[in-house]
């Protein structure tokens, strides 16, 4: 089932559900300019067989509007969103899971939101908190001290994006989540493709944007509403993460009052076919323990 439910003023964005509408809910939150197209399909049906899952389309992703230049946003806008979008379909509270970007909104919420949340899964993301990170031996670490992202990824980043119609967009695409995937696992440049494929399809045009690098990013840290709340949070580790690599996760969960980490083996900052088995699994664990 497919929605567009309006989230402010101008702002109507697209959602889809899967699921049986009496299971508890499941909302899924993607990382920066990430269509919720980006949540694979097998990973949305496993979840699905015990949860009303929902999946959304950002501000400036996919179906929804692209107008930033028109209308500029704060990052933490794009928290409200995710509440506005439980809002318009008529879910009071639900389980959040959120990947890098999607991480930190759900880090928001969980900060500003707890009432509206059953509980939070979060990978490929770093702590809203400025907690330091205390090593098993024992070392403490500053969050700035923690390792930065890959040179490839930088360097990747860095390039313009060019316009050389939509199979050299694809081609970019893929290449863009090899250097993503980390590199323990084997990859599979045509699943990347199918996915990214299908993402154009639903969006209707290969165009991409820096909307959510342009957004403000101020007021994100929620440091003391972390340390103290009670929102059953899971933390997945990467081993192969490029963006935000161990012991980031570790660190997260320091921050997070109550967290546990699990690891999902040779997962990087995507979603390949590999991982979607073990992550169904870790997340579904969580949910039902937690009301679901």
């Amino acid at each position: 089932m497919h929605h567009f439910i309006d989230v402010a003023p101008g702002v109507r964005l697209w959602a889809e559900e899967r699921g049986d509408a009496t299971a508890p809910p499941l909302l899924l939150i993607m990382g920066a300019q990430a269509s919720g197209m980006g949540w694979p399909d097998e990973l949305v049906d496993a979840l699905a067989v015990h949860h009303r899952v929902i999946r959304y389309d950002h501000r400036d992703t996919g179906r929804s509007p692209w107008a930033f230049d028109q209308q500029p946003y704060a990052v933490t806008d794009l928290a409200r969103d995710a509440v506005a979008v439980l809002d318009g379909i008529g879910i009071d509270r639900a389980h959040i899971v959120g990947l890098s970007l999607g991480g930190m909104l759900a880090q928001l919420l969980i900060a500003d939101h707890p009432e509206r949340l059953l509980s939070a899964t979060l990978m490929g993301t770093c702590a809203l908190s400025t907690v330091p990170y205390t090593s098993p031996d024992g070392t403490r670490l500053a969050p700035e001290e923690l390792p930065g992202i890959a040179p490839e990824v930088l360097e990747m980043w860095s390039r313009p994006v060019e316009d050389h119609g939509p199979e050299a967009e694809l081609d970019r695409r893929v290449e863009h989540w090899r250097v993503l995937s980390g590199g323990q696992l084997p990859f599979d440049a045509d699943y990347f493709r199918s996915l990214e494929r299908a993402i154009i399809e639903h969006t209707g045009h290969h165009r991409t944007n820096t909307a959510h690098g342009s957004a403000d990013s101020s007021g994100m840290l929620r440091t003391d509403e972390l340390a103290a709340t009670d929102v059953p949070t899971l933390v997945v580790s990467a081993p192969a993460e490029p963006v935000f690599p161990p012991p980031h996760p570790q660190h997260l969960a320091q921050a997070v009052r109550g967290a546990r980490v699990v690891e999902i083996p040779g997962m990087g900052h995507a979603l390949p076919r590999d991982v979607v088995g073990p992550l169904a699994t870790a997340i579904l664990g969580h949910t039902g323990a937690h009301g679901g």
